[in-house]
């Protein structure tokens, strides 16, 4: 069985599926004039929107639940692993991945919110199984991913998370993996059980405090090391190119492990963080794609780089060449994750290291544990939109915990290989999609910034006008018919005339 996992990872994450990532960000950032350099700007004041409703959550609530998606246990023990097994260089094609992935995070999340609705309870749903349905009109595409992403986000991706927690507690305090199991179990149930308000509201609060504490933490140890920073750099940009001595041979696992990483790490195109997005309430489907846009950058260039700054400065990592040989061995024994950071950390600050990054993992992890959550669960919901099924969503919930009971016990590479997996699934199904549906994307864009570029007091958006079809919330709200329920009166009379089609 082992085999056959191993197996389906690598022909999930051949070099075809490394081409298409870099390859649809490279074509995104053409195709938007390289918005992610020209609207940082504009991502900064959008970020800072506190504007919520009964529907929908703020524009920083919706980053911070997609940020503790994002920010997990990649941004830990994912660059170790790709320092590990890619060499330093890995870290030069994370940031290049980050960099031509904040194009393709707009076009989802901007997508998400152009094709969201109101589920039964009158909160906002989406996200690429929506938006492939209503701009493809494939529903069987559409069921394709809703279903890979509760298998992948709801079993596969929690017990990767539960697993770096289990073992950096270990590390740190030896605490049994089935003890932080029991805790992780009580701790997530009183969240999921709460719904998405409380989802968003704890990520509100908690992602900024752990992200900002880390890279501070980060920035200390490259303070009091700063005779090894200029060599560091040195030694990421030649590794990047393969003409680092050692590490020469590694040009093509540098690329493959840092886009590989970078993916797991940043999620740009694999279509977790439009579920998020969806749920932002904003007056222009472009503002919440600006806002997802620039949280790749915080992921990616702030806290992955913070984790690979404090390994590599400090020296404290392997580096496994083909066939397994060792080209670099600083902690004999150790295996490539949470320990390098642990390591790196107490070799500045003995007594201190293990446990502030077991504290900050512990964060991350659960952080990230709660979006996986919410994005199966939205998925569950589009799956139920037709008919209702309110075992599904029950179901999930003790699926998910019974997942992190598990993962906090089971060895770490199978943990790794399964949730490689579930990424590589929803990375496939979702950029071919958004390939296929980035025209109004991209019309949104154009729309934007030219309201913007008018100085409009407050944005509009018309699906119709734009010639983008299906968008029917947006379409309701443009002619003054968002409150109504599908029942009302008034609202089938203006499907019956044109005015919604």
């Amino acid at each position: 069985m082992e085999d056959l996992i191993n197996q389906l990872n690598d022909i999930l994450w051949s070099k075809a599926l490394i081409a298409l990532c870099l390859g649809a960000g490279l074509y995104f950032s053409i195709r938007t004039r390289f918005m992610q350099v020209r609207g940082l700007p504009e991502m900064i004041r959008l970020m800072l929107n506190n504007k919520s409703s009964e529907a929908g959550v703020s524009s920083f609530q919706a980053l911070a639940m997609s940020l503790s998606g994002r920010v997990g246990i990649g941004n830990i023990a994912g660059v170790a692993t790709a320092i590990a097994f890619g060499g330093p260089g890995a870290v030069f094609w994370m940031w290049v991945m980050a960099f031509l992935g904040a194009s393709t995070a707009y076009v989802e999340s901007t997508l998400a919110q152009i094709y969201k609705e109101k589920d039964p309870k009158g909160k906002y749903r989406g996200g690429p199984a929506y938006f492939i349905e209503k701009g493809t009109g494939q529903k069987w595409y559409a069921w394709m991913f809703a279903a890979v992403t509760i298998v992948a986000t709801g079993f596969l991706l929690p017990g990767v998370q539960a697993n770096g927690i289990a073992s950096s507690m270990t590390t740190a305090w030896d605490v049994t993996p089935e003890v932080t199991a029991a805790f992780l179990v009580v701790g997530l149930g009183f969240i999921i059980f709460g719904g998405v308000k409380r989802i968003a509201r704890f990520a509100e609060i908690v992602v900024p405090f752990m992200a900002l504490a880390y890279m501070l933490v980060a920035l200390v140890i490259m303070l009091l090391n700063f005779e090894q920073v200029p060599a560091m750099f040195s030694l990421i940009i030649k590794g990047a190119f393969g003409m680092e001595a050692g590490f020469g041979a590694m040009l093509g696992l540098a690329i493959e492990w840092g886009v590989k990483r970078g993916i797991y790490s940043n999620e740009a195109g694999q279509g977790t963080s439009p579920h998020a997005a969806a749920a932002a309430e904003v007056e222009h489907p472009a503002q919440q794609g600006y806002v997802q846009a620039f949280s790749v950058y915080v992921d990616t260039l702030l806290v992955c780089s913070a984790t690979a700054f404090m390994i590599l400065s400090t020296g404290m990592y392997n580096v496994v060449g083909k066939g397994g040989t060792m080209l670099k061995e600083a902690l004999p024994g150790i295996e490539p994750g949470p320990a390098f950071a642990q390591n790196a950390v107490e070799s500045i600050l003995p007594g201190y290291g293990s446990a502030f990054v077991a504290l900050a993992l512990l964060f991350f992890a659960f952080t990230t544990i709660i979006a996986y959550y919410y994005m199966a669960e939205t998925n569950i919901a589009y799956i139920n939109r037709k008919i209702h099924r309110p075992w599904l969503i029950f179901t999930l919930r003790i699926a998910i915990l019974v997942a992190v009971t598990f993962g906090c016990v089971r060895t770490a590479g199978m943990s790794w290989t399964l949730g490689d997996i579930g990424v590589g699934l929803m990375a496939w199904l979702n950029i071919l999609a958004i390939l296929w549906l980035q025209k109004p994307a991209l019309a949104s864009l154009r729309d934007y910034e030219a309201q913007h570029k008018a100085g409009v007091s407050a944005y509009t958006f018309d699906p119709v006008a734009l010639g983008i079809r299906h968008a029917e919330f947006w379409e309701r709200r443009a002619n003054g018919l968002e409150d109504l329920n599908a029942e009302d009166p008034q609202l089938a009379g203006a499907v019956k005339t044109g005015i919604i089609r």
